[in-house]
């Protein structure tokens, strides 16, 4: 069964570390099915229960999967393999669409308010114990999440929306729970909910945000949080609806007990109206990250939410980094203050070049899905095929196995980087890479 490898260890946690190494350095193979308990314990002179103790180890912590009486493998992708390296590297004169960075001619200037942040520091520099909020950066995150109808609730902030998201679940989860996900969803968020030791259970979407009758499904089925991007969703651009969020909540009425989760790093790059979620479960929080508006390196999320969460996330901060730095706080604060970013001339921007592709690709008679954000989803018949084909035209896009689950073959395109004069060749080869598609959703 496992070739010439051998299990050892007289303990739970020596044994369990004894299989880990081997997936780790290629003694087990992705997929390899592992003894029976009973059988390992035997041929180790342990009691079955440690053996048992170990693979639940092993669970917990993303290495093995365990399918009831099918046994117990090595999980086909190790958690700690990252969706990201599902890429095309783009070579020397093809055009990179696949990367998902914001066009860096619409990100504000940092040099004014880095420099004010370093002198209000120099005059009076943070020391231990001084909070973790700057206020003037709460009261205007504050602001702007009241004035897009966001429920009150205290604050934290994080660095970035996935660690702002992982504080949040795990402030609730334990290993082995099910989270459901947007799928084809942002595939960070997929490699974190494995790396947690959680189990991810797809739901499909369209244009308008998550299919209410797969959350539904998902709960029904014992998911016990649910992560939802409320605007320019990754991959495909879909933006919650009025409609939607309120057949959304329905459903999230009758299942009181779950984590709700929004993902908002959208915030001032649409022009899509928010229709938030929150408040509708006892445990909920909204993510707003900066990456997008404001450069990927401003490491940032501003987190609210119901008072348990925020204070749980706050307290398991506060025993690990700390705080997030009051200078890069402070330089946010500038930024929101001083109207460096105007949403809707970013807003604008990406939409004229998404609707663009969107349009050119309908004349070809290809289907595509881009209602909101820089990215633009086209379903296709054949992944690899489609990608290999416009690499050799002259465009690296993004496969659709780093953000898909369950959902069928796509690729992604992020439209950043295209001006008006790449949007009839760009359309023109992907026509011919994969033809006309049939829309529909995702999901």
């Amino acid at each position: 069964m496992l070739g010439e490898y051998r299990i050892v260890g007289r303990r739970a946690s020596e044994i369990a570390a004894s299989i880990e190494r081997a997936v780790g350095d290629g003694g087990l193979d992705p997929g390899q099915l592992l003894p029976p308990m009973r059988e390992l314990a035997a041929e180790l002179g342990v009691n079955p229960n440690t053996v048992a103790a170990a693979y639940r180890t092993l669970r917990e912590r993303g290495v093995i999967e365990t399918a009831g009486r099918r046994g117990s493998r090595v999980r086909p992708r190790p958690a700690t393999t990252p969706r990201n390296a599902i890429r095309v590297e783009a070579p020397p004169g093809v055009r990179d669409l696949g990367a998902g960075n914001p066009d860096t001619a619409l990100l504000p200037s940092l040099r004014e308010v880095f420099a004010a942040a370093a002198a209000r520091h120099d005059e009076a520099p943070v020391l231990y114990g001084q909070g973790q909020l700057v206020p003037e950066f709460a009261r205007l995150a504050r602001a702007a999440l009241d004035a897009d109808g966001v429920p009150a609730g205290p604050l934290a902030v994080a660095s970035g929306a996935l660690d702002a998201i992982e504080r949040v679940l795990a402030a609730h989860l334990r290993a082995g729970d099910r989270v459901a996900v947007e799928d084809p969803g942002w595939g960070s968020l997929l490699d974190l909910v494995t790396a947690l030791g959680f189990t991810a259970v797809p739901m499909g979407l369209d244009d308008e945000g998550p299919l209410p009758a797969d959350l539904e499904r998902a709960l029904a089925g014992g998911a016990r949080a649910v992560v939802v991007t409320d605007r320019a969703q990754n991959p495909t651009g879909a933006a919650v609806t009025a409609a939607r969020a309120a057949a959304l909540r329905e459903v999230l009425g009758r299942h009181p007990d779950t984590l709700l989760v929004e993902d908002d790093h959208g915030h001032a790059i649409v022009a899509q109206e928010l229709h938030a979620l929150g408040g509708t479960t006892a445990h909920w929080a909204f993510v707003r990250s900066t990456a997008k508006a404001y450069g990927p390196d401003l490491r940032l999320a501003v987190v609210t939410g119901d008072r348990v969460t925020v204070d749980r996330v706050l307290g398991r901060l506060g025993l690990g980094p700390g705080w997030v730095s009051h200078i890069l706080q402070h330089a946010v604060a500038g930024l929101w203050r001083s109207g460096a970013v105007d949403p809707a001339e970013v807003a604008r921007a990406y939409g004229v070049r998404r609707q663009a592709l969107v349009d050119a690709l309908a004349r070809r008679g290809v289907a595509s899905h881009g209602r909101s954000g820089m990215n633009v989803w086209i379903p296709v018949a054949d992944e690899t095929g489609v990608v290999t084909r416009l690499l050799r035209a002259g465009w690296a896009v993004a496969p659709g196995a780093r953000f898909r689950l369950a959902a069928p073959p796509g690729v992604r395109v992020t439209v950043s980087g295209l001006t008006a004069r790449d949007i009839e060749p760009l359309a023109s080869a992907v026509a011919e890479a994969c033809g006309p598609v049939t829309p529909r959703t995702y999901g």
